[in-house]
This record gives structure tokens, C-alpha cells and sequence, in this order.
């Protein structure tokens, strides 16, 4: 990510890692990007029908637009559960069914997850992003999606919004990934934001994904885990 919110790698550093992922791409699901999309299907099967749609296979006529309001509520970031602890039973349990060790998973996601937004509230036009406790706020305009393709075959939708006005240190641009491809309620989501729209969609390595913020610590894990 840009600015004081987060790192963000360079578009050549992020199309090396692209190549280098293909195996993990075939594993993935609709996002593409990663093996962490593969859990994050995993997790939401169980609440939507059309399975073809989470793993990127999809017709383009089937992608419909978005509204904000999609991702309305008060969030919270699932780093710091990683960093106290609170996800080692997730990690135990990717392994399981997995490539990887626990702690090989443990880093994977402390890169993936790392930010220092520990809360986002969306309401309306507006977004708020929470940093050591401090608001920093945004409105923004429907921008748009695109739809990005990968290298095992399948696809993936970034719905996009654009800053309309607000505090000059919010992002110029927030891009969601979260799985669907048409308006519904989002239950999670991985949230792309900076002042580069291209840019934003190259990111391979830095998705912070955020759960509702009213679920304790033990609920994010138990969802995560859940098929």
C-alpha cells in the first residue's frame, strides 16, 4: 500500500512474483493472486451456491455492479490476531490440508495480512480508516471494476472506488476483493487501497483482510476454519 498506510511493492517487483506463483494460481480460487484465496473459498462455500464463481471461472455477463453499501459496517483487521496468537489454530489447521508448515503459513500471512489499519468503518460514501486510534476519512465515487486474469485459467473482480473528497492522507483509491461478482453483503473481505490505481491492481503480496468487528477473536478463527 502508499503513503502512511502500508508498503507497497513495485508493479515489476509485483509481475516477478505473479510469474513465480503460477503453481500456487492453480489452487487458488477466484481472486487469483495466491494460495490465500484458497482458504477464503474454503471458508465461503458453504454460503453460496455457485462454486464455479469463487474458484474465477465465470461469464462476464454475469459480473454486475456494486455499491458501497456492499461492504457498509464496522470492521476490524485480522493482523493483530495473528500476531498474538489467536490464529495458530488456523495456521495449524491450513497445514493439515496444505503444502506447508504451520509456521511457513504463519509467515506467508504476516506478509499478506501486515497493516497498520487496525479498524475500517464504512458508511454511506464514506470510509474511515483507524491507525494507533486515529480517523482518517475519505469519500468516495463507484470507480468502477476490473476484472483480472490469471495464469491457471480463472478470474478474478476488483470493484473499485475512487476518492470524492475528504481528509487529504485518505487513499485516492480502495479496491475490494471479496468473491462475488454481483451485489450481495460482504461477510469478509481484502481491501487494496493507495494513490495508484494500475498500481493497486498488481499487488501479489499485500492483502490486509477484514472480518466484521463485532466477532471476537475466537469467531474470526472459528469462520476462517469453517467448510
Amino acid at each position: 500500500m502508499q503513503q502512511a498506510f502500508a508498503k507497497h511493492v513495485s508493479i515489476l517487483a509485483a509481475s516477478a512474483l505473479l510469474t513465480l506463483s503460477s503453481q500456487a494460481f492453480a489452487e487458488s480460487d477466484s481472486d487469483g493472486v495466491t494460495d490465500h484465496d484458497h482458504e477464503h473459498s474454503e471458508e465461503h462455500a458453504h454460503d453460496h451456491g455457485d462454486d464455479d464463481i469463487y474458484n474465477g471461472y465465470f461469464d462476464d455477463d454475469q459480473i454486475k455492479a456494486r455499491d458501497l453499501s456492499d461492504w457498509e459496517g464496522d470492521w476490524r483487521s485480522v493482523y493483530p490476531l495473528l500476531q498474538d496468537g489467536t490464529l495458530e489454530e488456523v495456521m495449524a489447521h491450513k497445514a493439515e490440508h496444505g503444502d506447508m508448515t504451520a509456521a511457513e503459513y504463519t509467515a506467508y500471512y504476516q506478509t499478506g495480512y501486515a497493516t497498520d489499519v487496525a479498524r475500517i468503518l464504512i458508511d454511506g460514501d464514506s470510509v474511515t480508516f483507524f491507525r494507533d486510534g486515529e480517523p482518517v476519512q475519505g469519500r468516495y465515487d463507484d470507480d468502477g471494476h476490473e476484472v483480472l486474469t490469471y495464469e491457471a485459467g480463472n478470474r478474478g473482480v476488483r470493484y473499485i472506488f475512487e476518492k470524492a473528497g475528504g481528509d487529504a492522507e485518505a487513499p485516492g483509491f480502495i479496491q475490494f476483493s471479496d468473491h462475488a461478482i454481483a451485489p450481495t453483503d460482504a461477510g469478509h473481505y481484502r481491501l487494496y487501497w493507495g494513490d495508484d490505481r494500475a498500481a493497486l491492481l498488481e499487488e501479489v503480496t499485500n492483502w490486509p483482510t477484514f472480518y466484521p468487528a463485532d466477532l471476537s477473536g475466537e469467531e474470526v478463527a472459528e469462520e476462517m476454519m469453517a467448510h
